[in-house]
């Protein structure tokens, strides 16, 4: 079992009176507070299911936090570190274990030369901070406006949209090492991101492998980026985004006009929440692109050619070396799964966003078991008429695709 970390050296809770981060360690030795028994957490979570987790707890700073995931593992228990809920799909049955559900606060900012370093607690909303970042003349941030959650999860999944991601301006993760029992500040290099992964989330997995739990090795407490001051925004990466700021790929444009702009484009598909539009009752894109290399690119090249006439072509992303990355929706509409299909009878039940062929929604009645049969149907439909495998993007939490 790990040390205790409330006596080990490490960050302590945010100042208060500053609203940032404290110097000095984990040393308070509080124990953590009392769980509650059964809370459900579709509350918790944009899709607005899942059944109850066993104990819940929240933690309004970095030591309560730390005490609740350090007694979870010291009882063996399963865990779950809750963020904003955007990213997960929770079974029906609910959660055997304890969650604990992140709720700190503090920004931080340093500056370092032409650039800000800007530290954010994991319990801060992200759009938040994007918004934040945005009016201090901040560039590096702005196209990953409206994405939902909390801060802390956006090195988990390497956070991306509009051609930005946070590896892109990350530097440091502060968190909380469970395999040693201590808190560690982790370089970007140590962070290992890739497209939509990173050393956190697959961690997770190694973890989950050696029982039951959905929370890796890490537990992310504060990120910190570096950000250029500057009042216009980092070169415009996305075709689409681009188009929509009048601007050529690579230009700029002024921060507020980019962020207006992924927030109109997201709205329009459905990927920014709004309790009276069902379609943003989702988890964002349930499916990763798909990423292939020259010879698998070829093969569904040759069956798009087959299938579909030789004048169609694949629309592609440069995806590194011997790579493209080919959009899982266009494969998902001409597998025949078009905006707003649902399975079987109309009525209540999960089906695909009537505004983004990658997002399966809620809009009400649905449960995680029709979820998760509908993201199956997509799944082997495309497998089926192209030979490609699709990965679901959110965390499944007792559940698997």
């Amino acid at each position: 079992m790990p040390t205790d970390p409330r006596a080990a050296p490490g960050p302590s809770p945010r100042d208060e009176g500053a609203g940032t981060w404290a110097t000095g360690g984990f040393q308070g030795g509080r124990p953590p507070r009392p769980a509650r028994a059964q809370v459900p957490l579709a509350g918790y979570t944009t899709l607005r299911l899942g059944g109850p987790a066993r104990r819940f707890a929240e933690a309004a700073d970095d030591t309560e936090l730390v005490a609740q995931v350090w007694a979870a593992d010291e009882r063996g228990e399963p865990l779950l570190v809750l963020g904003g809920g955007s990213n997960l799909v929770v079974a029906d049955e609910g959660f055997p274990g304890t969650v604990v559900r992140v709720a700190t606060r503090g920004i931080h900012h340093q500056p370092d030369g032409d650039c800000v370093l800007l530290t954010v607690a994991a319990g801060e909303d992200w759009d938040t901070v994007v918004a934040g970042t945005v009016a201090d003349g901040l560039a590096g941030l702005e196209c990953l406006s409206g994405i939902p959650g909390l801060a802390g999860a956006t090195p988990i999944q390497n956070v991306g949209a509009y051609g930005q991601d946070v590896a892109q301006t990350l530097v440091a993760v502060r968190g909380y090492d469970r395999e040693r029992g201590q808190v560690a500040d982790l370089t970007a290099a140590e962070c290992e991101f890739g497209y939509r992964t990173s050393a956190f989330k697959r961690s997770l997995r190694s973890w989950a492998a050696g029982g039951p739990g959905v929370t890796g090795r890490f537990v992310v407490l504060g990120v910190t980026f570096r950000l250029e001051r500057s009042p216009r925004s980092a070169p415009v990466r996305y075709g689409e985004l681009a188009r929509a700021l009048g601007v050529a790929e690579g230009g700029r444009a002024p921060l507020g006009e980019v962020r207006s702009a992924v927030l109109a484009l997201r709205r329009s598909k459905g990927m920014v929440l709004d309790a009276a539009d069902p379609d943003t009752r989702s988890a964002g894109s349930f499916f990763t692109n798909p990423v292939l290399d020259q010879a698998a690119f070829a093969e569904l090249e040759r069956t798009v050619a087959v299938s579909f006439g030789p004048g169609v072509r694949v629309p592609t992303f440069p995806a590194g070396p011997e790579q493209v990355k080919v959009p899982a929706a266009w494969l998902i509409e001409r597998a025949g799964f078009a905006k707003g299909y649902r399975p079987g009878p109309a009525g209540d039940g999960a089906r695909i966003s009537a505004k983004h062929t990658l997002a399966l929604v809620n809009p009400g009645g649905a449960t995680t078991a029709s979820l998760l049969a509908l993201a199956r149907e997509v799944a082997d439909g495309v497998r089926k008429v192209f030979g490609v495998d699709l990965s679901a993007e959110p965390v499944l939490v007792g559940a698997e695709l």
